[in-house]
């Protein structure tokens, strides 16, 4: 008799923080997972690990809906790649290459990664790529976990370069003293593949925020302490923006995203509380840990 193997979550992105974070959780806890990679090479690591490795590229069709063929259900991710004029319209159509691909293999779930703000309709920049990603995908009637992340901590790490360097811990973020909620990477990762192993029948969003929510005022704190010298703020008014960022190489249209989605958070709103039918779910991971890591990779 033919032996019977349980079917794969699968997951998309492993080669960011999110992807690897989950699909590590997911390993780790027995699980049988499929990892989805551009290129075999990222895949290596993952088959060392005993996971399967799928090769697609995330706007071709058929690629797409032979990774997501014969899973127990996928994390899914829409990168976002800031250096195309056309980030947006490249967005939508991951968007939708997932969404067909997804009913194309009979997905019986997901958990889609998206962001703090996408019940937004307008004002939030880069976030309305997540909009469209979740409207897509809730388009298919997949059963469906949008999970919503607040500000990553990992955002703070050419800062946190630059407060080791000269003391100054630059910042978009305003004002200095004002908390937003943040949350550590490892445990969106975490999270995602926790929700992907709950049955769900229907969709629904989740977000994700850190034990706390933590200001600018509090980042320089925590460097202050760890490098033992003193670590002022210096907010970056919105003219100074473009040079700050010229090392990011982002586009035209990535950086105008980027400022716009700034200004929504700078405001409030763009804000975790902005719709009253989610979920709220809160991580482990404090920001001293993620500072502390980066400022020791710094020095």
């Amino acid at each position: 008799m033919a032996a019977c193997f349980p079917l794969p979550y699968l997951v998309f992105g492993v080669s960011g923080r999110t992807g690897a974070a989950a699909a590590d959780a997911l390993l780790r806890s027995g699980q049988p997972v499929r990892v989805v990679v551009r290129d075999p090479a990222q895949g290596r690591p993952w088959a060392e690990r005993g996971a399967e490795v799928a090769v697609a590229d995330l706007t071709d069709l058929a690629s797409m809906t032979r990774a997501l063929s014969r899973v127990q259900g996928a994390y899914v991710v829409s990168p976002q790649l800031y250096d195309r004029e056309d980030l947006f319209e490249r967005a939508a159509l991951i968007a939708d290459t997932t969404a067909r691909a997804t009913v194309a293999a009979e997905v019986p779930r997901l958990v889609a990664l998206s962001s703090v703000g996408a019940d937004r309709e307008s004002a939030t920049g880069w976030i309305g790529m997540n909009r469209m990603f979740e409207q897509r995908l809730g388009e298919t009637g997949v059963p469906t976990t949008f999970l919503r992340a607040a500000y990553f901590m990992e955002n703070w790490m050419p800062m946190v370069g630059h407060a080791v360097r000269s003391g100054t811990l630059p910042t978009f973020l305003a004002p200095a003293q004002r908390p937003l909620p943040m949350v550590a990477t490892v445990d969106v990762g975490s999270v995602a593949a926790a929700l992907l192993l709950e049955e769900c029948m229907g969709t629904r969003v989740v977000t994700l925020s850190g034990p706390k929510d933590y200001a600018p005022n509090d980042v320089a704190a925590i460097l202050s302490a760890t490098l033992q010298k003193p670590v002022n703020v210096a907010i970056l008014p919105e003219t100074e923006w473009p040079k700050a960022l010229a090392d990011a190489h982002f586009s035209r249209a990535a950086l105008a995203g980027f400022a716009e989605m700034t200004r929504g958070l700078n405001r409030s709103h763009i804000d975790m509380k902005s719709d009253p039918s989610a979920v709220e779910r809160a991580g482990t991971t404090t920001l001293e840990r993620v500072i502390v890591e980066l400022a020791q990779r710094q020095r």
